[in-house]
């Protein structure tokens, strides 16, 4: 459910935990809604350990049926990659079909010139798994994703379903070294009013952030905090980590952390 454009987060206090590159967007989002954003940068996104098995994948890219993205990290890879050997994701698009989970990711193929053949309705595997348009079975799937931490639901299911699935690491997401000072800061003197988790490894590194920096006593500063997830792998991590969530995005995308967020603060 939208919440009205009129309502506002001005005079609270929120910290994002997504990646470094990807905080600006976020920040944008709530900054124009009147938050003050604090950054606490959850994940580094670098390569994987080796480069290898997406390599192969991709020089015989024709003989896949699909090719399923997850995440904009997966797609900025395997863009990065084809483009090495003189290929793209434009190119291959015409042969075989792009699925994404997500509507952010479907933008980001878009501005690669790339139509996703398919979207689910609800930003997560579960949705693209329930409402894949054809059969499984026989299709030949690839699915670059991170190279650790992440669910192999979809390769299970479609490989169940009949379909033959190459699963390939295409990037890693690590904790980073620190907390930002001023963000620690903030935290310690309870002037936060929210954190924001938009995966299940940003609330794992947080909470193993917080940990390091304040000792086993950390959950204490966050008893006024509300905890908002931006989806239902994100719950129970937050669940496993903080003991729980206070509200969870619908859709599960920034938008829908914005109005989550709201309607926490607010009750």
């Amino acid at each position: 459910m939208n919440l009205e454009q009129g309502v506002s987060l001005s005079g609270k206090t929120v910290v994002i935990t997504r990646s470094q590159d990807q905080q600006p967007e976020a920040r944008f989002l709530f900054e124009s809604r009147g938050a003050r954003v604090l950054d606490l940068p959850a994940l580094v996104i670098g390569p994987p350990d080796e480069w290898d098995p997406l390599d192969r994948a991709l020089l015989e890219i024709e003989t896949f049926n699909w090719i399923i993205f997850s995440s904009t990290n997966g797609v900025i890879a395997v863009e990065k990659r084809l483009q090495l050997i003189g290929n793209s994701l434009a190119y291959i698009s015409k042969s075989i079909k792009v699925a994404a989970v997500g509507r952010k990711t479907a933008l980001f193929l878009e501005s690669l010139d790339v139509i996703p053949d398919f979207v689910p309705p609800k930003f997560v595997a579960d949705s693209l798994i329930k409402h894949f348009p054809v059969s499984a079975l026989g299709l030949r799937i690839l699915i670059p994703r991170v190279q650790t931490g992440g669910r192999n639901l979809l390769s299970q299911e479609f490989s169940r379903a009949g379909a033959k699935v190459l699963e390939v690491s295409a990037y890693e997401s690590k904790c980073p070294k620190e907390i930002p000072r001023d963000t620690l800061h903030e935290l310690i003197n309870a002037k936060i009013d929210a954190i924001l988790f938009t995966s299940a490894k940003t609330a794992a590194h947080t909470a193993h952030l917080l940990e390091e920096a304040l000792g086993s006593d950390w959950k204490t500063i966050l008893l006024s905090v509300k905890i908002i997830s931006i989806g239902p792998q994100t719950s129970i991590s937050c669940r496993k980590y903080f003991n729980r969530f206070d509200q969870e995005a619908s859709p599960h995308d920034l938008e829908g952390l914005l109005n989550a967020c709201i309607q926490a603060i607010q009750s």
